[in-house]
């Protein structure tokens, strides 16, 4: 229960839980680069030195994700109407491009070594004893990460998290290469120092890839839109829906969604069902928090389009002129218009003392019927007797 509460908060609670782990994920951060660069000239390993350059890239993108916490929870303002979410994705992307940045320059500088035999480091044994200590540490920073990460729904501190794991794998490759350089094989060290750098190149397309989705507003993946699917069609009054689309803000999802109901269902009604289908993908969906409901009386991909049409004011002028002479000029409450397959079709209601029989009411509507047959704008006229609507 503690967990769903945090996923879909959005404000300094999960804010917190991330700066948390951030923090405690920087101390240890800053406690291996240390070691690992400082140890690694002391034992003359390359790879493990690469390997403290890879923890400080941990310590910056920490850093990185702090400041992204601080201010992505922040409520919407005027410059950003739909609240601060993406400063999550632009650092999770901003991690990915550190992260390569890194595995470029270490994958370099390997090479050039490679090349000059005598630039080769010889490493010593303490070499593996950090190396072992880092793989340790890595890990268990990797799975407490990640166990916040999930509980508040953060794909930018998941992707933290397997910065800290690609971290905890090269120091293994490391391990190895060490291993290999002390057993006589010279190459081997400045080998594992390009196989972390093409380690962290995978790692960091990884992580970028879904920012840079995101960031492009990429929609939810075909089984959540199927989900959303069937919690809308659950749901009273709504007949069919369209114009689906949705955006990923952050650790959330925004749902922007067309509905169709009955074209003759009230305003307060076509209201409450908009509502009713928000509420659900809210409660239905994790990622969704934020949800836009249009309500079509007919399916407006295929139906004539009703632009161009005159609105009330306009409409009601136009009828009074038409029906001059026939009868009192009717209150604008007495008039339901409904736009419909490109034309207006209209709802009069006349006082009740106005009926005078059914063939006189008959005739009445036959005869404001016709004064609207030459104006195509309007098409079908109903009549009725008793209170006009809001009465």
């Amino acid at each position: 229960m503690q967990q769903q509460a945090l996923k879909q908060g959005t404000g300094a609670a999960r804010a917190r839980e991330v700066q948390r782990v951030t923090l405690v994920g920087a101390v240890v951060n800053l406690l291996l680069s240390a070691a690992k660069i400082a140890l690694g000239f002391v034992a003359q390993s390359q790879a493990l030195i690469a390997d403290g350059f890879h923890s400080l890239s941990d310590l910056l993108s920490d850093a990185l994700v702090y400041v992204a916490a601080k201010h992505g929870h922040h409520a919407p303002d005027p410059d950003h109407p739909y609240g601060h979410g993406r400063f999550e994705t632009a650092a999770t992307l901003g991690l990915g491009v550190l992260l390569l940045l890194v595995a470029l320059g270490i994958i370099w500088d390997a090479g050039q070594r490679l090349f000059e035999p005598r630039e080769l480091m010889r490493p010593s044994v303490l070499a593996i004893y950090v190396a072992l200590a880092s793989v340790l540490a890595k890990e268990w920073l990797y799975h407490f990460t990640m166990r916040v990460a999930k509980a508040v729904g953060s794909d930018m501190l998941r992707a933290n998290a397997w910065h800290h794991r690609s971290d905890a794998v090269s120091s293994i490759v490391v391990l190895v290469g060490v291993a290999g350089t002390l057993a006589g094989l010279s190459y081997l060290d400045a080998i594992a120092a390009i196989g972390v750098g093409l380690m962290i190149i995978h790692v960091a397309w990884e992580i970028s890839e879904p920012a840079f989705q995101e960031l492009v507003d990429a929609g939810l993946e075909q089984e959540q839109l199927e989900r959303i699917r069937d919690i809308i069609h659950s749901i009273g009054g709504v007949e069919a829906l369209h114009m689906l689309r949705t955006r990923r803000m952050g650790g959330a999802a925004s749902v922007d969604v067309h509905l169709l109901v009955a074209p003759w269902v009230s305003v307060s009604e076509g209201h409450v069902i908009g509502q009713t289908v928000i509420e659900r993908l809210r409660a239905g969906v994790d990622e969704v928090n934020d949800v836009t409901v249009h309500i079509d009386p007919e399916d407006d991909d295929i139906a004539p389009p009703t632009s161009g049409l005159p609105l009330r004011d306009e409409a009601t002028a136009r009828l009074r002129e038409c029906w001059h002479g026939l009868l009192e000029t009717p209150a604008p409450r007495c008039l339901l218009l409904h736009y419909l397959e490109g034309c207006i079709d209209v709802d009069l209601h006349l006082p009740l003392e106005r009926y005078t029989g059914a063939d006189a009411a008959a005739s009445l509507r036959e005869r404001l019927q016709a004064r609207l047959d030459p104006h195509p704008e309007f098409r079908r006229l109903r009549l009725f007797f008793g209170e006009c609507a809001g009465e």
